[in-house]
């Protein structure tokens, strides 16, 4: 098996739970930041907001929110990606 291979009955190298890093960028809005904590509590009520770190791009149209979330499972971390992709407000969640 090589290094980044996964090991055969293991969907991720991840190690759960885990505090993980999730990046969020959208065009700069006044809900942008309250639209996220939101998407990311209806997976994980408990999800904590206040070490949400944001970035303006150089000229201002973007914003970067990197949230950090503790996560249980892949399936609540799978879920937490879909919400944030799927939603109009976001152009990628990393």
């Amino acid at each position: 098996m090589a290094d980044n291979d996964i090991p055969e009955g293991q969907e991720t190298l991840i190690e759960f739970p885990t505090d993980f890093p999730i990046k969020v960028m959208g065009e700069t809005h006044e809900d942008f930041h309250n639209t996220i904590i939101t998407l990311i509590q209806e997976h994980h009520p408990e999800f904590d907001a206040n070490g949400i770190e944001t970035r303006a791009s150089a000229n201002g149209k973007y914003t970067s929110l990197t949230c950090t979330v503790y996560v249980t499972s892949k399936p609540q971390l799978d879920n937490i990606y879909r919400a944030l992709s799927s939603h109009p407000m976001v152009k990628f969640a990393l």
